[in-house]
């Protein structure tokens, strides 16, 4: 989970100039790894509906992604203080992470779904 999640974590994040001009040059590593943990983390210690621990992740995920569901909004609280604390990383960059948090998960549940088949 982890490995897919930072491919994505570094393949979304890469392609958007607003978030990979604001990561100090030399930190874009450390900068993907922490929010892919952090991600990794909150999915896995979200309690699981029917379906089994994976097929209940992607349940919250698909449900609530765009409406500020607490899976997504916990990911991204915590993901922004340890953010801007770790990396001294401006508002504007955490907030542009932030954003473009959902679009990355959605991805993912998509990615998961299409193998899960």
């Amino acid at each position: 989970m982890f490995d897919q999640i930072l491919e994505l974590v570094k393949e979304h994040l890469g392609n958007n100039p607003e978030i990979s001009a604001g990561i100090p040059a030399g930190q874009e590593d450390a900068v993907h790894n922490e929010i892919a943990n952090h991600v990794t983390n909150s999915l896995t210690t979200q309690p699981a509906e029917s379906g089994g621990i994976l097929g209940g992740l992607l349940s919250k995920l698909e449900s609530g992604i765009a409406s500020g569901s607490p899976v997504t909004s916990a990911i991204e609280g915590g993901l922004v203080s340890s953010l801007a604390s770790k990396f001294g990383l401006p508002p504007s960059v955490t907030g542009a992470i932030a954003g473009a948090l959902p679009g990355l998960l959605q991805k993912y549940a998509n990615k998961t779904r299409g193998s899960a088949v």
